[in-house]
């Protein structure tokens, strides 16, 4: 992959973001391929496997831009990098050109991997992945994306929560990081398989967690933090490309 290329796994919109600080928000996705992570429950597989790089196209920013374009019909919206970890791909060129246009950026990381060019975004979202996802945060590194983006976009934290130990993991961040919104958001437990975006999932049990995480917060009286369901998962379930 040379320099400036871009490994997309896939581009679609407008729709509105599911989650998180823009929720509710129309939104272009631009959906990289690759990660330095692999939860156990990653809802976007097709995007984090190697096994299905095959599948993720090496575009220029140039070609990108013609898609974005192309979909929102060539008035400036949010452009959500996601991934995968978005944070893996040289996005600047991206971002440059898009704001000369008007667009705004938005990307959501784990924050395992700390880039110059966060200062260039208008909201990043660090989203540290609890202990049911198998993975360890490196909260140093945290720090490093939250030092680079100083000064340049609004900052968030997502938190996504299965259980007590994620409960607690997010309880510590809020902690770590009074100053920065938290958003908490139960997990969907029926992810799909990445070769079959319409596969089933219990949408009464995503429903139960959203009812004991928002009873969590209030018994606790943890009024800084919010709450907040995948509402792409109650519209769509787990269907890609909405």
């Amino acid at each position: 992959m040379s320099g400036g290329t871009i490994r997309v796994s896939e581009i679609f919109g407008p729709t509105i973001q599911g989650e998180g600080a823009l929720i509710g928000l129309p939104t272009v996705f631009v959906r990289t391929g690759g990660c330095d992570y692999r939860c156990s429950w990653c809802d976007s597989l097709h995007a984090v496997d190697s096994a299905f790089r095959d599948q993720w196209i090496p575009m220029s920013p140039e070609a990108i831009w013609h898609k974005v374009t192309e979909l929102s019909g060539a008035k400036p919206l949010t452009v959500s990098l996601s991934g995968g970890n978005p944070a893996i791909q040289p996005l600047r060129p991206l971002i440059e050109l898009g704001h000369s246009q008007g667009y705004r950026f938005a990307l959501e990381t784990q924050g395992s991997i700390a880039q110059a060019w966060f200062r260039d975004l208008d909201v990043l979202v660090i989203s540290p992945k609890p202990p049911s996802s198998g993975m360890l945060t490196d909260w140093d590194q945290v720090d490093n994306c939250l030092r680079l983006a100083a000064g340049g976009p609004e900052i968030a934290l997502k938190i996504v929560v299965f259980d007590d130990a994620d409960y607690e993991f997010a309880r510590r961040a809020g902690e770590r990081y009074p100053q920065i919104s938290l958003f908490l958001q139960p997990g969907n437990h029926t992810p799909p398989p990445p070769d079959d975006d319409d596969a089933r999932i219990d949408i009464d049990g995503v429903m139960d967690r959203m009812h004991w995480l928002v009873d969590k917060v209030t018994a606790d009286q943890w009024f800084a933090a919010r709450v907040l369901p995948q509402l792409h998962v109650l519209l769509w379930g787990n269907k890609r490309g909405v």
